[in-house]
């Protein structure tokens, strides 16, 4: 049995990638072709097992084959559910480019994205954005990347400052909510905003990511039942120890797996 496209294939002996091509490329089309991780040619001889990617250049998967293809790494059982999940992402600096980045990878349904800040030179040290996207809404860039990313994640923007009395209405549709603030005094108004207004909401919160300090002072913990906070909670951004872009990275992803975790039903321990 062989796997194209991660479809199961009955393995013929003396198959070549030009016989799945033929029988198995989109109009008998593809210009890319890989045998178990490596480039291949028409003229490959396939042995039974092989992992085979048959695809033409510039094509964009469609909405049934995304879904296939992270069946496949992900599982049916784990992807089923995330498909379902919107996440909220308060801020889309460092960790909000990032965490939505890796939400969008992982599948999630949909992400309702808040920023009312552009692009500017001094955010590429850490936030992924492009030097050719400088001056641009960052809701706006960052779906344009997300686009590139998974265009079938359904993104919603709101191009925006947000206030502490606008969270619990706008984002009372989410199941998880993930604050990505830089200023101290609406990371205190989003956590206010949530326990008061968001019951059922799952919140992922940040504080002490700056600098380059060791990795695994970065930890995720529980403030109170579905609400975690991930950082070293003292390493704040001052002269001589700015915000960079692997230690912002870690705590990006502390907090998407963690609301992976949550929305998976296994992310609400005790810390």
């Amino acid at each position: 049995m062989l796997r194209v496209n991660e479809k199961e294939v009955s393995f013929q002996a003396g198959m070549t990638l030009a016989d799945l091509v033929k029988d198995h490329a989109a109009s008998g089309e593809a210009d890319i072709l890989l045998v178990n991780g490596y480039p291949a040619s028409l003229q490959t001889i396939l042995t039974d097992g092989d992992q085979c990617w048959l695809w033409k250049r510039g094509k964009v998967p469609s909405a049934k084959e995304m879904r296939r293809l992270l069946f496949a790494r992900h599982s049916p059982g784990v992807q089923t559910r995330l498909q379902t999940k919107v996440v909220g992402i308060m801020g889309l600096g460092g960790l909000g480019s990032l965490v939505a980045i890796a939400l969008a990878r992982m599948g999630i349904g949909g992400l309702l994205l808040a920023d009312y800040d552009v692009v500017e030179p001094t955010n590429l040290n850490r936030q992924q954005y492009f030097v050719d996207q400088i001056g641009q809404k960052k809701t706006a860039a960052l779906r344009d990347i997300l686009q590139r990313v998974n265009p079938h994640v359904a993104v919603t923007l709101m191009d925006r400052r947000l206030a502490e009395d606008d969270i619990g209405g706008l984002f009372h549709d989410v199941h998880a909510l993930v604050e990505c603030f830089d200023d101290p005094a609406m990371k205190a108004a989003g956590l206010r905003a949530a326990l008061h207004n968001l019951p059922g909401v799952f919140y992922v919160c940040a504080s002490g990511l700056a600098g380059y300090g060791e990795n695994n002072a970065i930890r995720t913990r529980r403030l109170y039942p579905g609400v975690y906070i991930v950082g070293d909670e003292v390493s704040g951004a001052s002269p001589g120890q700015g915000l960079m872009a692997a230690r912002v990275g870690i705590a990006a992803h502390h907090q998407a797996n963690q609301v992976v975790r949550l929305l998976l039903g296994e992310g609400n321990e005790a810390a």
